[in-house]
């Protein structure tokens, strides 16, 4: 079933005086399925954080459409977009964007607070613990190592169950035994809970997580393949 849809979205940014535009993205075009593990792969520059940001509903394209479910981005309100990024979309980024002053547990409730959903402090616990944190919930971000603080951001992206879990350079602040537990409870993310995984990457190690690796350059799909392996 799909969950994401891109048709034809491209996104140009404006030059400042005697400068020309940007064309980050060129016609994206892709349809991404419930379930689906994808990489993003390419040089920076070639479109990877402009595409997160288009399936987060955090920017818009300049033209073409951007669809999560049956939601044409572009043509929401400010309230149906709180709506959407609070209850259909979950955000993993690579410095963690942990809150200092709340400790675990409370970093993992806190959109459910915000959503006025109801059992928070129960559903954080339960996060915590499937990203084998539960034991460690009353600590502070200080306290925890990177692939601790990762953790408790996974599963705070998750505390929602949203349909679209992105994640801009996950590994990319961890060393590489810590990186690949992050990237097997992502593929756990897709395989039991059904969300579709947007990750950007430099690194090709973390591809063999993946289903599916679309290579970017210069704003375009240079090509899509399927990942060798799949876990």
């Amino acid at each position: 079933m799909s969950v994401l849809r891109m048709v034809n979205a491209t996104k140009r940014y404006r030059g400042a005086a005697n400068e020309s535009d940007t064309l980050a993205l060129r016609g994206f075009t892709y349809t991404f399925e419930e379930g689906e593990f994808v990489a993003l792969v390419g040089r920076s520059g070639c479109g990877k954080t402009t595409l997160l940001n288009l399936a987060g509903a955090m920017d818009f394209p300049s033209s073409g459409e951007v669809w999560i479910e049956d939601q044409l981005t572009s043509g929401l309100d400010d309230a149906a977009l709180t709506r959407l990024r609070r209850t259909r979309i979950g955000f993993i980024f690579q410095f963690f964007q942990l809150l200092p002053t709340l400790n675990a547990v409370e970093n993992v409730e806190l959109p459910l607070l915000l959503s006025g959903a109801p059992r928070a402090r129960e559903r954080a616990m339960e996060r915590l613990e499937w990203v084998e944190m539960g034991a460690l919930a009353a600590r502070m971000p200080h306290q925890l190592s990177g692939g601790q603080m990762q953790r408790v951001a996974i599963a705070r992206a998750l505390v929602h169950n949203p349909k679209v879990l992105l994640a801009d350079e996950p590994t990319g602040n961890l060393d590489t035994s810590t990186g690949n537990v992050v990237l097997e409870l992502l593929r756990r993310a897709a395989a039991e809970h059904g969300a579709t995984v947007l990750m950007a990457t430099h690194s090709a190690e973390s591809t063999a997580v993946a289903d599916t690796i679309i290579h970017l350059r210069d704003g375009v799909i240079e090509e899509v393949r399927r990942a060798a392996c799949t876990g």
